[in-house]
């Protein structure tokens, strides 16, 4: 596998891990160590897990981080989510964050489906 750095899933991962910060800024201080840890934490879980995929030994292992990258991702989704309905920041700003990780799901998914077919191929010879 190629270095995660490389790979634009996790550059896209990335970018996102560090914009999260800009919206739970605007949190009430009461979340400080709720929603707002929550939400970073997930983001930047996402691309670690990536990144950690790719460090390990064989696609089966890469497939297995990315799932729980995905599962990250999903996880932040329900979080923003919920600091949407409570008006924790402006709509439009985490509407257009939702379309990011919308996209970014889609590239992990893909990713997964590919990597598991590459396994499969690999187990037949």
């Amino acid at each position: 596998m190629q270095s995660f750095k490389q790979l634009v899933v996790w550059q896209r991962a990335h970018r996102l891990s560090v914009l999260i910060y800009d919206i739970v800024a605007t949190y009430p201080s009461d979340e400080l160590y709720g929603l707002r840890v929550q939400s970073t934490r997930a983001a930047g879980s996402i691309a670690a897990n990536i990144a950690e995929g790719c460090g390990r030994n064989g696609s089966r292992e890469l497939a297995r981080f990315l799932d729980i990258a995905m599962g990250s991702a999903t996880e932040l989704e329900c979080h923003l989510l919920r600091a949407r309905d409570k008006c924790f920041a402006p709509t439009d700003q985490i509407d257009a964050f939702l379309k990011e990780l919308d996209q970014l799901q889609r590239m992990i998914a893909t990713l997964i489906r590919k990597v598991r077919a590459a396994g499969q191929r690999g187990n037949k010879t």
